[in-house]
């Protein structure tokens, strides 16, 4: 059975069961919260592992929520909301947001987003660990270099910054905002448009032989993730 306890933050009843349906026949461990307020207080007490949770809440707006929680913990928030807009979308993953799922939904989609988080947080048990593996990558902390099978990949300075940067953060869509400000300690906008020349000499390099693990994915207008390969 599954040992992580996962918030739901929904106010739509219909929303709410659906999902709480989902994690109970998936052996998940769940508590409900249908207003923020109340989302803020059960993540306080109860210290869930996945937080789901709606942004259009009847009394604080999830947004809050998120950065409320983000003041005192790095626990995985994956948002579920009609807001579909790449603004919307921005804003939530600024505030601290580790994923953002569209209504509607499917229920594959919505188990396949928890299980992304489930894998970033065994990932991250030891989240001092000197050595990062994923796959054929392997980033040694410690020494400051990087691996793709046996080979050492010859990374340029920045490279290095942002292959490091979404390791730490695998599986957590990170914003260009966020991204430059951790790399460039900037986010102008040729800022941005620097990042995606880096992003796609990066990719390159990590391109192995058969082509077959694309360890970068693109979210359009909003930012970059390093997928889980197994």
């Amino acid at each position: 059975m599954n040992k992580n306890l996962i918030l739901v933050v929904e106010d739509d009843p219909s929303v709410r069961n659906l999902i709480v349906a989902t994690l109970k026949a998936n052996d998940y461990k769940y508590i409900v919260a249908d207003n923020g307020e109340s989302a803020v207080a059960n993540a306080a007490s109860h210290n869930p592992d996945i937080v789901l949770l709606d942004l259009g809440l009847p009394d604080i707006d999830g947004i809050e929520v998120i950065k409320r929680i983000r003041s005192w913990s790095n626990m995985p928030i994956v948002v579920i909301s009609a807001r579909s807009e790449d603004d919307d979308k921005i804003s939530a993953l600024d505030a601290g947001a580790d994923d953002y799922v569209t209504k509607p939904f499917s229920v594959a989609e919505l188990l396949a987003r928890v299980r992304v988080m489930k894998r970033r947080i065994d990932a991250t048990a030891g989240s001092e660990q000197s050595v990062f593996v994923n796959g054929d990558l392997r980033i040694d902390f410690a020494a400051g270099s990087a691996y793709l099978g046996n080979a050492e990949l010859h990374l340029t300075p920045i490279e290095y910054k942002l292959l490091s940067l979404l390791a730490k953060n695998v599986g957590k869509v990170l914003t260009h905002t966020y991204i430059t400000q951790n790399v460039w300690g900037s986010s102008w906008d040729n800022d941005v448009a620097s990042l995606r020349v880096f992003m796609a000499s990066l990719r390159k390099k990590l391109e192995n032989s058969q082509g077959t693990q694309d360890y970068i994915q693109t979210h359009v207008g909003i930012g970059y993730r390093m997928n889980r390969v197994d």
